[in-house]
């Protein structure tokens, strides 16, 4: 039997530029966390290239004159709205740190009425009901304990503010040179890479970038609108006397779970309802449903516009690199891993569109 050296030498290669895409992904996962004012940077640049191209249409300005001009406002902006935020956000977690015994009650006054007002547990053999009542007293120093610990990260968090400041520093001294400095790095690239990476380069970054700044661009805005409608909504409740302590915090919380795909603003929204209602606040639990309800009539309106429902990719693929980048990275990997996915995704589109294996080993292809 003969042996096809220029078959097998082409599987080769087909599986080793395939392994070497993953490595190098897999790579730039777990420097990002490193170089995450860099990554901020790329992506506010991604956010106000049309602005700065806008601009230098309109004005004739020159790509430096808009880039300063777009980035002082939006720093001003940020600077207002972080001050604001950190502030407020401090003043609340103060609060709720110093009346967390009032809620750690009002939870045990919850898991009270479970136990003691539903049939289905009162059905249960003795044993396992009695069992369920003893485990009562340490879900609740389980629970206690972790939002203790959580305030206090926060709080912790929040008084890292030097590091915070050079992080600032890095994310608007790099996103200046992205901005202005846009054709320079990429006449450097170019001029330090190979011609056949360069070609291979040129060809699938301006595909790459394109959809990725369309997906970041379009989730952040849902996200924020997310925030936004939360926020503004869980303020006047508590402006109504509803049951809202800490509106800027539960919002963040909100928009933090949004962030994540598939889980979505309801996986915050609905447990809370059902508690509110089970605790007896049956009018604070239908208002949670209405703003929940406005959440996602909005996001149902915007999120074709914006998204268009044209990434392909299946929920199981975005759970499954929800999770390798969550093992990798930690929560932040959780909103990296379906963007890589993506990345990976616009790279082998004819790899996958053929069929993985087919592709590599098939001798037609």
């Amino acid at each position: 039997m003969v042996t096809d050296m220029n078959y097998w030498s082409k599987v080769i290669k087909r599986i080793f530029s395939l392994a070497l895409t993953l490595i190098l992904l897999i790579f730039i996962l777990r420097l990002s966390v490193f170089y995450t004012p860099f990554l901020i940077s790329f992506v506010l640049a991604l956010f106000f290239e049309p602005l700065i191209k806008k601009l230098m249409k309109k004005f004739k300005w020159t790509r430096r004159a808009s880039s300063i001009l777009i980035i002082s406002i939006s720093i001003a902006l940020i600077v207002a709205i972080v001050g604001w935020g950190i502030v407020t956000l401090f003043n609340e977690a103060t609060n709720l740190l110093a009346n967390s015994g009032e809620y750690i009650n009002k939870i045990q006054n919850i898991v009270d009425n479970i136990t003691k007002n539903s049939s289905l547990l009162e059905k249960l053999p003795t044993e396992l009901y009695t069992g369920l009542q003893n485990s009562q007293g340490e879900l609740i120093n389980t629970v206690s304990s972790w939002i203790t610990n959580l305030l206090v990260n926060i709080k912790d968090w929040i008084l890292k503010i030097p590091n915070l400041i050079m992080t600032i520093f890095f994310v608007i001294i790099s996103l200046y040179f992205m901005c202005t400095d846009k054709i320079y790095i990429i006449d450097q690239l170019e001029h330090h890479l190979p011609d056949i990476w360069t070609k291979n380069l040129s060809k699938y970054i301006h595909k790459i970038t394109t959809k990725l700044g369309h997906y970041i661009k379009a989730e952040a805005t849902l996200i924020f609108i997310t925030f936004l409608i939360s926020l503004v909504g869980l303020t006047i409740y508590k402006m109504f006397g509803l049951n809202v302590g800490f509106p800027l915090l539960i919002s963040l919380g909100i928009a933090f779970v949004d962030a994540l795909p598939i889980l979505g603003s309801g996986a915050v929204m609905a447990p809370w309802a059902i508690i509110e209602v089970i605790n007896g606040d049956i009018r604070f639990g239908v208002a949670i449903i209405i703003l929940w309800a406005i959440m996602g009539i909005v996001r149902n309106i915007l999120e074709p516009k914006l998204v268009s429902k044209h990434i392909g990719i299946h929920p199981v693929f975005t759970i499954i690199s929800m999770y390798t980048g969550y093992k990798l990275i930690g929560f932040f990997g959780m909103i990296l891993g379906p963007i890589f996915l993506i990345v990976l995704k616009e790279i082998y589109t004819p790899l996958i569109d053929k069929g993985v294996l087919r592709s590599i080993f098939d001798r037609d292809s």
